[in-house]
Protein backbone atom coordinates (compact mmCIF):
# COMPACT_ATOMS: atom_id res chain seq x y z
CA UNK A 1 0.00 0.00 0.00
CA UNK A 2 3.20 2.51 0.75
CA UNK A 3 4.49 2.16 -2.72
CA UNK A 4 1.69 4.05 -3.99
CA UNK A 5 1.31 6.80 -1.76
CA UNK A 6 3.26 8.92 -4.26
CA UNK A 7 0.99 8.38 -7.17
CA UNK A 8 -1.94 8.82 -4.85
CA UNK A 9 -0.40 12.20 -2.90
CA UNK A 10 0.18 14.08 -7.00
CA UNK A 11 -3.87 12.66 -7.69
CA UNK A 12 -4.95 14.47 -4.43
CA UNK A 13 -2.54 17.54 -5.33
CA UNK A 14 -3.54 18.58 -8.98
CA UNK A 15 -7.10 17.91 -7.34
CA UNK A 16 -6.55 20.42 -4.29
CA UNK A 17 -3.69 22.63 -5.52
CA UNK A 18 -2.14 22.17 -1.90
CA UNK A 19 0.53 19.75 -0.72
CA UNK A 20 0.19 20.03 2.51
CA UNK A 21 -3.75 18.72 1.88
CA UNK A 22 -2.75 16.38 -0.14
CA UNK A 23 -0.40 14.71 2.67
CA UNK A 24 -3.26 14.62 4.59
CA UNK A 25 -5.83 12.71 2.12
CA UNK A 26 -3.39 10.33 1.30
CA UNK A 27 -2.88 9.51 5.54
CA UNK A 28 -6.48 9.83 5.89
CA UNK A 29 -7.22 7.25 3.13
CA UNK A 30 -4.62 4.82 4.39
CA UNK A 31 -5.95 4.69 8.17
CA UNK A 32 -9.46 4.27 6.72
CA UNK A 33 -8.07 1.42 4.57
CA UNK A 34 -6.87 -0.13 7.53
CA UNK A 35 -10.31 -1.20 8.69
CA UNK A 36 -11.30 -2.26 5.54
CA UNK A 37 -12.25 -5.92 5.24
CA UNK A 38 -9.48 -6.62 2.27
CA UNK A 39 -11.95 -9.71 1.24
CA UNK A 40 -13.99 -7.06 0.00
CA UNK A 41 -11.45 -5.15 -1.87
CA UNK A 42 -10.86 -6.45 -5.46
CA UNK A 43 -8.40 -4.29 -6.93
CA UNK A 44 -6.37 -2.10 -4.03
CA UNK A 45 -5.07 0.49 -6.40
CA UNK A 46 -8.03 1.40 -7.88
CA UNK A 47 -9.89 1.26 -4.23
CA UNK A 48 -7.30 4.04 -3.10
CA UNK A 49 -7.26 6.28 -6.34
CA UNK A 50 -11.09 5.75 -6.02
CA UNK A 51 -10.92 7.07 -2.30
CA UNK A 52 -8.14 9.60 -2.67
CA UNK A 53 -9.84 11.19 -5.88
CA UNK A 54 -13.18 11.40 -4.39
CA UNK A 55 -11.64 12.80 -0.66
CA UNK A 56 -10.06 15.53 -2.81
CA UNK A 57 -13.51 16.64 -4.88
CA UNK A 58 -14.99 16.69 -1.46
CA UNK A 59 -11.83 19.38 -0.36
CA UNK A 60 -12.06 20.79 -3.33
CA UNK A 61 -15.89 21.77 -2.96
CA UNK A 62 -16.04 22.92 0.81
CA UNK A 63 -12.73 24.85 0.05
CA UNK A 64 -14.53 27.19 -2.87
CA UNK A 65 -15.98 29.09 -0.40
CA UNK A 66 -13.08 29.66 1.80
CA UNK A 67 -11.04 30.96 -1.37
CA UNK A 68 -13.92 32.67 -2.21
CA UNK A 69 -13.56 34.83 1.34
CA UNK A 70 -9.45 34.87 0.69
CA UNK A 71 -7.33 38.11 1.17
CA UNK A 72 -6.53 38.66 -3.15
CA UNK A 73 -6.07 35.75 -5.38
CA UNK A 74 -5.66 32.48 -4.24
CA UNK A 75 -2.66 30.59 -6.43
CA UNK A 76 -1.77 27.02 -6.00
CA UNK A 77 0.50 25.80 -3.78
CA UNK A 78 4.08 25.42 -5.94
CA UNK A 79 6.09 22.52 -5.89
CA UNK A 80 10.04 22.52 -6.50
CA UNK A 81 10.02 20.31 -9.58
CA UNK A 82 13.79 19.88 -9.31
CA UNK A 83 13.54 18.73 -6.12
CA UNK A 84 14.07 15.02 -5.31
CA UNK A 85 11.34 14.04 -3.08
CA UNK A 86 9.62 10.61 -3.34
CA UNK A 87 6.77 12.31 -1.70
CA UNK A 88 5.13 13.52 -4.84
CA UNK A 89 5.65 11.50 -8.42
CA UNK A 90 7.38 14.61 -9.82
CA UNK A 91 6.95 14.11 -13.71
CA UNK A 92 3.16 13.49 -12.92
CA UNK A 93 2.84 17.17 -11.23
CA UNK A 94 0.98 19.70 -13.76
CA UNK A 95 2.56 22.76 -15.13
CA UNK A 96 1.51 26.09 -13.24
CA UNK A 97 0.06 27.83 -15.73
CA UNK A 98 -2.71 24.66 -15.81
CA UNK A 99 -3.02 24.74 -12.29
CA UNK A 100 -4.10 27.90 -12.31
CA UNK A 101 -6.48 27.36 -15.06
CA UNK A 102 -7.92 24.27 -13.64
CA UNK A 103 -9.49 26.92 -10.88
CA UNK A 104 -11.95 28.20 -13.70
CA UNK A 105 -13.34 24.32 -13.27
CA UNK A 106 -15.86 23.08 -11.06
CA UNK A 107 -14.21 20.02 -8.89
CA UNK A 108 -15.80 17.58 -10.85
CA UNK A 109 -14.39 19.14 -13.84
CA UNK A 110 -11.11 19.23 -12.23
CA UNK A 111 -11.26 15.58 -11.34
CA UNK A 112 -12.55 13.86 -14.90
CA UNK A 113 -9.81 16.72 -16.77
CA UNK A 114 -6.63 15.69 -14.81
CA UNK A 115 -7.62 11.96 -15.00
CA UNK A 116 -7.77 11.86 -18.65
CA UNK A 117 -5.31 14.70 -19.82
CA UNK A 118 -2.80 14.18 -16.62
CA UNK A 119 -3.18 10.37 -16.62
CA UNK A 120 -4.47 8.93 -19.57
CA UNK A 121 -7.43 6.85 -17.78
CA UNK A 122 -10.05 6.24 -20.56
CA UNK A 123 -13.96 7.26 -19.91
CA UNK A 124 -14.77 3.80 -18.94
CA UNK A 125 -12.72 4.17 -16.48
CA UNK A 126 -13.34 7.59 -15.18
CA UNK A 127 -16.97 6.67 -15.03
CA UNK A 128 -16.15 3.76 -12.92
CA UNK A 129 -13.78 5.90 -10.61
CA UNK A 130 -16.56 8.78 -9.98
CA UNK A 131 -19.34 6.50 -10.11
CA UNK A 132 -21.11 8.50 -13.37
CA UNK A 133 -21.96 7.16 -16.55
CA UNK A 134 -19.49 7.82 -19.81
CA UNK A 135 -21.39 10.25 -21.49
CA UNK A 136 -21.34 12.30 -18.67
CA UNK A 137 -17.44 11.74 -18.63
CA UNK A 138 -17.47 13.18 -21.96
CA UNK A 139 -19.84 15.57 -21.68
CA UNK A 140 -17.94 16.87 -18.81
CA UNK A 141 -14.43 16.72 -20.39
CA UNK A 142 -16.08 19.07 -23.31
CA UNK A 143 -16.84 21.78 -21.55
CA UNK A 144 -14.01 21.44 -19.31
CA UNK A 145 -11.93 21.77 -22.32
CA UNK A 146 -14.35 25.15 -23.39
CA UNK A 147 -13.47 26.64 -20.04
CA UNK A 148 -10.04 26.08 -19.83
CA UNK A 149 -9.43 26.62 -23.95
CA UNK A 150 -6.89 23.42 -23.48
CA UNK A 151 -3.21 24.01 -22.04
CA UNK A 152 -0.80 25.66 -23.89
CA UNK A 153 2.40 24.79 -24.50
CA UNK A 154 5.16 25.32 -22.93
CA UNK A 155 8.44 26.68 -24.37
CA UNK A 156 12.06 24.65 -24.07
CA UNK A 157 13.57 25.07 -20.52
CA UNK A 158 17.24 26.21 -21.92
CA UNK A 159 15.74 28.65 -23.83
CA UNK A 160 12.92 29.74 -21.06
CA UNK A 161 16.28 29.72 -18.50
CA UNK A 162 17.70 32.60 -20.71
CA UNK A 163 14.55 34.55 -20.92
CA UNK A 164 14.25 35.07 -17.22
CA UNK A 165 18.34 35.22 -16.80
CA UNK A 166 17.69 38.06 -19.02
CA UNK A 167 14.38 39.47 -17.39
CA UNK A 168 16.29 40.13 -14.29
CA UNK A 169 19.38 41.94 -15.41
CA UNK A 170 16.25 44.06 -17.02
CA UNK A 171 14.88 45.38 -13.79
CA UNK A 172 18.32 45.49 -12.19
CA UNK A 173 19.43 47.45 -14.87
CA UNK A 174 15.93 49.53 -15.17
CA UNK A 175 16.28 48.61 -18.84
CA UNK A 176 12.69 49.38 -19.75
CA UNK A 177 13.45 48.98 -23.44
CA UNK A 178 14.49 45.47 -23.14
CA UNK A 179 11.67 44.89 -20.89
CA UNK A 180 9.39 45.72 -23.37
CA UNK A 181 10.89 43.48 -25.87
CA UNK A 182 10.38 40.63 -23.55
CA UNK A 183 7.01 41.37 -22.11
CA UNK A 184 3.56 40.38 -24.33
CA UNK A 185 1.33 43.25 -24.59
CA UNK A 186 -1.31 42.21 -22.54
CA UNK A 187 0.74 40.68 -19.78
CA UNK A 188 -0.75 39.72 -16.79
CA UNK A 189 0.84 39.55 -12.97
CA UNK A 190 -0.72 37.85 -10.33
CA UNK A 191 0.28 37.57 -6.87
CA UNK A 192 -0.76 35.97 -3.57
CA UNK A 193 0.01 37.15 -0.43
CA UNK A 194 -2.61 35.62 1.47
CA UNK A 195 -3.86 38.45 3.69
CA UNK A 196 -0.42 38.00 5.92
CA UNK A 197 2.29 39.65 4.24
CA UNK A 198 2.31 42.75 1.08
CA UNK A 199 0.95 41.57 -2.05
CA UNK A 200 -1.00 42.95 -4.85
CA UNK A 201 -4.83 41.99 -4.77
CA UNK A 202 -5.56 42.73 -8.05
CA UNK A 203 -4.13 41.30 -11.58
CA UNK A 204 -2.20 43.59 -13.03
CA UNK A 205 -2.41 43.71 -17.05
CA UNK A 206 -0.78 45.39 -19.69
CA UNK A 207 2.65 45.77 -20.24
CA UNK A 208 3.37 49.45 -19.50
CA UNK A 209 1.84 48.96 -16.13
CA UNK A 210 3.55 45.78 -14.98
CA UNK A 211 6.81 47.60 -16.30
CA UNK A 212 5.53 50.16 -13.83
CA UNK A 213 5.10 47.42 -11.11
CA UNK A 214 8.36 45.55 -11.34
CA UNK A 215 10.41 48.69 -11.49
CA UNK A 216 8.69 49.78 -8.26
CA UNK A 217 9.61 46.09 -6.84
CA UNK A 218 12.81 46.48 -7.58
CA UNK A 219 13.32 50.10 -5.68
CA UNK A 220 11.84 48.98 -2.72
CA UNK A 221 12.56 45.37 -2.23
CA UNK A 222 14.52 43.69 -4.91
CA UNK A 223 17.49 45.52 -4.74
CA UNK A 224 18.40 44.25 -1.04
CA UNK A 225 17.30 40.50 -1.57
CA UNK A 226 19.45 37.62 -3.39
CA UNK A 227 17.95 35.30 -5.98
CA UNK A 228 18.48 32.05 -7.18
CA UNK A 229 16.30 30.21 -10.39
CA UNK A 230 14.63 26.80 -10.61
CA UNK A 231 11.66 24.78 -11.45
CA UNK A 232 7.89 25.27 -10.32
CA UNK A 233 5.30 22.75 -11.74
CA UNK A 234 7.66 22.43 -14.44
CA UNK A 235 7.95 26.00 -15.06
CA UNK A 236 10.40 28.28 -15.11
CA UNK A 237 11.00 30.34 -11.33
CA UNK A 238 13.14 32.71 -9.54
CA UNK A 239 13.21 32.17 -5.99
CA UNK A 240 14.01 35.91 -3.46
CA UNK A 241 15.74 35.57 -0.49
CA UNK A 242 16.07 38.05 2.64
CA UNK A 243 18.59 36.83 5.10
CA UNK A 244 18.82 33.11 3.64
CA UNK A 245 15.36 32.57 3.97
CA UNK A 246 12.37 32.10 0.74
CA UNK A 247 10.44 35.38 0.81
CA UNK A 248 8.68 35.08 -2.70
CA UNK A 249 8.62 33.36 -5.46
CA UNK A 250 8.06 34.50 -8.97
CA UNK A 251 6.62 31.44 -11.81
CA UNK A 252 6.58 32.70 -15.14
CA UNK A 253 4.72 32.01 -18.56
CA UNK A 254 6.24 31.98 -21.64
CA UNK A 255 4.41 32.43 -25.48
CA UNK A 256 6.58 32.60 -28.53
CA UNK A 257 9.75 33.56 -26.50
CA UNK A 258 7.36 36.14 -24.32
CA UNK A 259 6.29 36.48 -21.01
CA UNK A 260 2.67 36.11 -21.03
CA UNK A 261 1.92 35.61 -17.18
CA UNK A 262 4.08 36.30 -14.08
CA UNK A 263 2.64 34.36 -10.59
CA UNK A 264 4.37 36.02 -7.87
CA UNK A 265 3.65 33.76 -4.32
CA UNK A 266 4.24 35.25 -1.27
CA UNK A 267 2.45 33.37 0.97
CA UNK A 268 4.51 32.31 3.65
CA UNK A 269 2.61 29.02 4.42
CA UNK A 270 3.24 28.45 0.62
CA UNK A 271 6.86 28.43 1.06
CA UNK A 272 6.87 27.19 4.20
CA UNK A 273 8.31 24.04 2.68
CA UNK A 274 11.18 26.19 0.68
CA UNK A 275 12.33 28.67 3.19
CA UNK A 276 16.16 27.57 3.22
CA UNK A 277 15.67 25.20 -0.13
CA UNK A 278 18.53 26.39 -2.47
CA UNK A 279 16.20 25.33 -5.73
CA UNK A 280 19.02 24.54 -7.99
Amino acid sequence: MNHLRSLLATYAYNITGSYEVSQDIVQDVFLKFLEVDRADVINEKAYLVRSVVNMAINYKKRSERVQHEYPGIWLPEPIDTNEADSTLNREDVLSYSLMVLLEKLTPQQRAVFILKEGFDYNHAEIAELLEITISNSRQILKRAKQCIQERRKLAKNNAERELVLKYRNAIKNGDVRELELMLKDDISVISDGGGKVLAALKPISGRANVIRFLNGLQAKFFSKRSFKYGLINHQQAMFHYEGGVMVSCQIFVFEQDEIANIFFIRNPDKLSRFEHSDCL
